[in-house]
């Protein structure tokens, strides 16, 4: 049996789908996706479009959108399905080199038996840029050292060589000029383009430690909080800082997330 089987029942999809029938009767009550026609003798039946669809709202579940972006997506005619797809994807694959990087720190802490190696701070200095100030990393571990995200982030820090250290500054300077590039053109917060880098930007972050939506809002409120900040990103567009927040908060407003009241989880 195959998705184009024109009588496909309620629990023959679901085992096609390797879904539980629980989940499709949710999906039918709130009108995502419904079986459209009957048997003979009354049973709900899914056609072969019915099963597009599903198969649809499976790819985009996987995505990590929430079940109402989905449909919003699928149903909304002004939505182009092959560039929403197209943009999904290119998400996709900021999360895969992500996860691979992380995979390959892993295999380098595997590899080594001596531990220790983070530059110093004369090597962070040539390479990060006239910019970078040492004394942010004593700051930062004051604030955070003692938490498991700066425990997670100095493991891999320890694992870095010096073309890691120039890899993370050459993405860091393209993404922000991206960022720069799109906040100019006038994208809106809350756009599909704007929620994509947000997703970006969540992820970056996320190459050092667990990066939840909670956590990416409460960083970002420090890009208006600490001049610092500010600064950095209005140094390449100004009003660029709390054009981001906004994104930010858009973006995890998107995803379910309050950002008003979201908290460190």
């Amino acid at each position: 049996m195959d998705e184009h089987t024109t009588e496909l029942t309620v629990g023959a999809a679901a085992k096609l789908l390797d879904v539980s029938i629980r989940t499709l009767h949710h999906w039918d009550a709130i009108g995502l996706a419904s079986p459209s026609e009957r048997t003979w003798a009354g049973y709900r039946i899914y056609t072969a479009a019915d099963m597009q669809r599903l198969r649809r709202v499976l790819i985009f579940r996987e995505l990590g959108l929430p079940l109402a972006e989905i449909g919003r997506i699928l149903d909304d005619p002004g939505v182009d399905l092959a560039t929403e797809l197209a943009e999904q994807r290119a998400s996709l694959r900021t999360r895969i080199d992500q996860l691979q990087r992380v995979v390959s720190a892993v295999e380098r802490m595997m590899e080594t038996t001596t531990m220790g190696k983070k530059l110093t701070a004369a090597e962070q200095a040539e390479i990060l840029g006239p910019n970078w100030n040492p004394a942010w990393e004593a700051e930062a571990q004051q604030r955070w050292g003692q938490t498991d995200e700066w425990a997670q982030s100095e493991a891999i820090k320890q694992t870095m060589t010096t073309a890691d250290w120039q890899r993370v500054k050459d993405d860091t300077e393209a993404f922000e000029a991206e960022l720069a590039a799109a906040f100019t053109r006038g994208v809106e917060p809350g756009s599909q383009e704007a929620n994509m880098l947000a997703e970006r930007h969540r992820a970056s972050i996320g190459q050092w430690f667990d990066m939840t939506i909670e956590k990416q809002v409460c960083i970002s409120r420090l890009y208006l909080s600490d001049p610092r900040f500010a600064a950095h990103y209005d140094e390449r567009a100004d009003g660029l800082a709390a054009w981001l927040v906004e994104v930010i908060a858009a973006g995890a407003l998107a995803r379910g997330v309050d950002p008003e009241t979201a908290e460190w989880q």
